[in-house]
């Protein structure tokens, strides 16, 4: 079976940080190695860290904006069976084509887990490129936090109110930003949000 780059998106919350570690895990049982690696940006669990709402984490190789993702991978004393990256979104186009390079001329396939969307409803760099380049695309559901429609969009929370523009990049977690459906981006219910401090992802 040939290689292939796969990208696995969805919205906070979707469980893409316990799907990543589940998959190397299960990689690992096998006694597979893997590199696991994910954006140096999201830093809160430490630099380096993929962590799950539900507590489990571990290290992995940080990605910086210069990071060579191909020259690491084939570096690595054991060919590993698996390239795992999470918060791909923040990928660079370089570092998807790299990806592209793993998968192509190493034979290694590379799974990539990461949000499509940002809070503006634009692409991420990392989630457009891989939604050209990626050899399968699947999609990661999770609920609308305030209806039972599926979630679609990222709102950004700020001192209880939905926030529309600024800085595409500003890390958080459920303080900052809710999954949400199409019509509750634009119609959040704001009682629901000023309870945000009450919060259990």
């Amino acid at each position: 079976m040939l290689a292939q780059l796969f990208f696995r998106y969805g919205a906070m919350n979707s469980g893409k940080s316990i799907e990543i570690l589940k998959v190397a895990h299960n990689y690992e049982e096998q006694n597979k190695p893997v590199v696991l690696m994910t954006s140096h940006l999201d830093t809160r669990s430490g630099e380096g860290v993929i962590a799950s709402r539900i507590g489990l984490h571990r290290s992995a190789l940080p990605i910086l904006e210069d990071t060579d993702i191909f020259s690491i991978t084939d570096a690595q004393p054991i060919k590993p069976a698996c390239v795992l990256i999470d918060e791909a979104q923040f990928l660079k186009k370089a570092q998807v084509l790299q990806a592209c390079k793993i998968v192509d001329t190493l034979g290694i396939p590379v799974m990539t887990f990461g949000l499509k969307n940002d809070f503006r409803n634009e692409l991420f760099e990392g989630s457009r490129y891989l939604l050209l380049y990626a050899d399968k695309i699947e999609e990661m559901k999770t609920i609308c936090w305030f209806c039972r429609h599926k979630a679609i969009m990222n709102l950004r929370i700020h001192d209880g109110r939905p926030v529309y523009e600024g800085e595409q990049i500003m890390i958080g977690g459920n303080e900052s930003y809710y999954p949400v459906c199409r019509y509750h981006y634009f119609h959040p219910s704001l009682d629901k949000i000023e309870g945000s401090e009450d919060i259990d992802g």
